[in-house]
């Protein structure tokens, strides 16, 4: 299939393929739009099937960030890199030189951060071939996973006072599906606040840590969709919105921080119809690209993160702009970004 006629290719601005023999790297860098600043997005590193599997992956997420740095305000682009590999068995030093010296090559367009089956420390390999490199501890903000989680927390409370009504998570149910850097973290946050948690994924050790230290349920990756909860919170991989989950969810809210999470548009009406509360995911888990734009000598955690608060008030503007013109939060949240995006290619005219 030609890149031109995937069904996720959008106008994007830049598509560059690379392969390293020595090292093993198979990588695509999707750069979307830069009409409000450098593309940013993170490197996913994922065992794909195929080529085709992987560019899809890289245009939906490339897409993605530009309306999620454009709905979040932000001075950024849209871009993401995937490479097709394990993590846990294909990483290398080698490869993540090789990682670097491709994201130099496109002189600063793509600016890389971590994302699944990356890490801030993978990150800081590719830091010395390229400077084009954001989340690392050293001159940097840090792993951007924390700030990810602390604007899921915040967007869950506002989806739980648009949807029920309530200002506190106290006796709040709540599922979350996948205990990586940002779920475990939005575990711990919602723990303190007395929510009732629910965990899974395929890592059952962390399950079973999850459930030592924040008192939560471990329940199998499959199951966890049937749970009679308040919010279901997908943190791991996307498509788990689908035909066959969307009969399964008891849940009237979804709110966690997975990329594209609705396997294809028109699932955002089906959960209109199903009554379930969406919060779009480009809008819930900006947290990390927000922190990102903190970075710099003069970093200040507290100031990034009080800027990752706005996200609920960001949401509220997206459910109410929803039900005030009866659409559904995901054509909402898109058209809010969708604005300010065209705005900004228009002045770079």
């Amino acid at each position: 299939m030609s890149v031109f006629e995937n069904v996720s290719f959008d106008d994007h601005k830049t598509i560059a393929f690379h392969q390293d023999r020595d090292s093993g790297l198979q990588a695509i860098i999707a750069i979307h739009n830069t009409a409000r600043g450098p593309a940013v997005g993170g490197c996913r590193m994922w065992p794909y099937r195929n080529e085709a599997e992987a560019l899809t992956d890289s245009l939906r997420l490339s897409r993605g960030m530009s309306l999620k740095s454009a709905l979040a305000g932000l001075p950024f682009g849209g871009g993401k890199s995937v490479i097709i590999g394990d993590p846990t068995t294909d990483k290398s030093e080698a490869l993540w030189h090789a990682m670097g010296r491709f994201v130099d090559s496109l002189g600063g367009q793509y600016i890389i951060a971590e994302d699944v089956g990356t890490s801030p420390a993978d990150m800081e390999i590719v830091r010395r071939e390229t400077r084009y490199v954001a989340g690392i501890a050293e001159g940097g903000s840090g792993d951007p996973s924390p700030a990810t989680a602390w604007g899921v927390f915040v967007g869950i409370k506002a989806a739980v006072f648009a949807r029920l009504g309530r200002d506190d998570l106290k006796s709040i149910g709540v599922a979350v599906q996948g205990l990586g850097h940002v779920g475990y973290e939005l575990c711990r946050l919602l723990a303190a606040e007395g929510v009732v948690l629910y965990v899974a994924d395929i890592n059952r050790a962390q399950c079973s840590r999850a459930a030592k230290e924040f008192g939560a349920t471990p329940v199998s990756p499959d199951s966890v969709y049937d749970l009679d909860v308040d919010v279901f919170a997908p943190c791991a991989l996307g498509a788990i919105i689908n035909d066959e989950t969307i009969t399964r969810l008891q849940a009237p809210i979804i709110a966690g921080s997975a990329n594209n999470q609705l396997a294809e548009r028109r699932h955002a009406e089906c959960l209109s119809k199903a009554g379930i509360l969406y919060a779009p995911d480009y809008a819930i888990n900006a947290g990390g690209i927000i922190n990102i734009a903190h970075e710099g000598p003069g970093y200040n955690q507290a100031k990034a993160f009080d800027q990752v608060s706005k996200i609920y008030k960001t949401l509220l503007e997206v459910f109410s702009h929803a039900e005030v013109n009866g659409i559904t939060t995901d054509a909402a949240a898109e058209y809010i970004a969708t604005q300010r995006l065209e705005s900004a290619i228009k002045k770079a005219a």
